[in-house]
């Protein structure tokens, strides 16, 4: 493949080769890393050209104006032996054009493994295909089981995630080494609760640096919508704060222009799940949860001190298999233990191809 774009400049008049897929309950365009410029300043600008940002709209770029839409994946051939490639997961912010590489996207990894075989970057197999990622990141690594019948990508098929419609085929993701992935810790200050302002706090980090909080301790029920918290500036302005301080606490230094930690706040479940969850990511509310988000949250729970004591309804076995409930249904997490850490999460999520052509910065 031909490289598009030197490493100082980029023309309106050169089309960069681009696939818009769906993972998760994400989206956003999917880029072979040769493709775009090496050098990374000149790489943001000509993403954030295609991307419309800085716009709240993103009116003249593939962005879909909301944090969940506006992401970018960066896969390339792997030069270590026991994966097949790299991904590198940018959050773009759609109204400031803020480019973040501080966090991972698990609902974007999911489209990485078909993305990954159609570029032809992993030969497939017969009928499932392991696709083995290094989460550039987080340094760590995944494995996804992507259904490849007679050799090639399927997206058809009957697994359902909640915050999609329809069905889709199946992609099995594993990740190992989640437990401090970004802090160091699974508790980055080794306790199970730390209060800051006044309120309750549980800091952990099951591969997305996070802060569970007791919606009652805010005032809040915990399942009001995601408008109705956004909407709350009070709230806003209190959780920002306790974010600041607990980016510190979590060994993540000054966060205040990064996305992560996420603050997410808790409440008994009511649909059968292990915990109701409203996330904050960090400033918009999301729309249903981050699969990261979602096994730091499962991980928060398994802990007996924690702010979900006594909240959170599940029965911890080395191995477990739970539902975070987040405002559009739940999304299942499973986990197994070794002593007091996570050696391996596990989740089901779908992904599809979208659009494939050129994109012109």
């Amino acid at each position: 493949m031909d490289n598009r774009m030197t490493n100082t400049t980029t023309s309106s008049t050169i089309g960069i080769p681009c696939m818009l897929m769906r993972g998760g309950t994400s989206k956003g365009p999917f880029f072979i890393a040769q493709d775009l410029p090496s050098e990374e300043g000149v790489r943001n600008q000509a993403l954030l050209r295609m991307m419309g940002s800085p716009d709240a709209r993103q009116i003249d770029g593939l962005g879909g104006a909301h944090p969940l839409t506006s992401k970018v994946a960066i896969v390339s051939p792997s030069e270590r032996p026991e994966v097949d490639v790299d991904y590198l997961f940018l959050q773009v912010t759609p109204e400031t054009g803020a480019i973040s590489a501080a966090q991972n996207c698990g609902n974007m990894l999911a489209a990485v493994g078909p993305f990954s075989i159609e570029r032809g970057l992993v030969a497939a197999e017969t009928k499932q295909t392991v696709v083995r990622v290094h989460m550039v990141n987080s340094d760590t690594y995944a494995e996804l089981v992507v259904q490849t019948p007679d050799g090639k990508v399927t997206y058809e098929g009957d697994a359902k995630i909640d915050g999609v419609p329809g069905s889709h085929a199946p992609i099995l993701q594993r990740y190992y080494g989640t437990a401090g992935a970004q802090c160091g810790a699974l508790l980055p200050t080794g306790n199970a609760i730390d209060t800051i302002d006044d309120v309750d706090c549980t800091l952990i980090d099951n591969g997305m640096p996070s802060v569970l909080i007791r919606a009652k301790d805010l005032g809040l029920s915990g399942y009001e919508a995601p408008e109705v918290l956004e909407a709350n500036e009070a709230l806003k302005i209190r959780l920002e704060a306790i974010r600041i301080q607990a980016g510190q606490m979590m060994n993540l230094g000054d966060v205040t222009d990064k996305t992560i930690p996420k603050m997410c706040l808790i409440a008994p479940p009511i649909n059968g799940g292990i915990i109701s969850t409203r996330t904050f990511i960090p400033h918009r509310v999301h729309l249903s949860i981050g699969v990261l988000g979602a096994a730091s949250s499962a991980a928060g729970c398994m802990l007996p001190n924690s702010v979900a004591a006594g909240m959170a309804i599940f029965a911890k076995n080395n191995s477990c298999r739970v539902d975070v409930e987040h405002p559009t249904g739940m999304l299942t997490v499973e986990l197994e233990w070794d002593d007091s850490t996570v050696v391996l999460t596990a989740l089901l999520r779908t992904a599809r191809k979208i659009m494939d052509g050129e994109v012109f910065p």
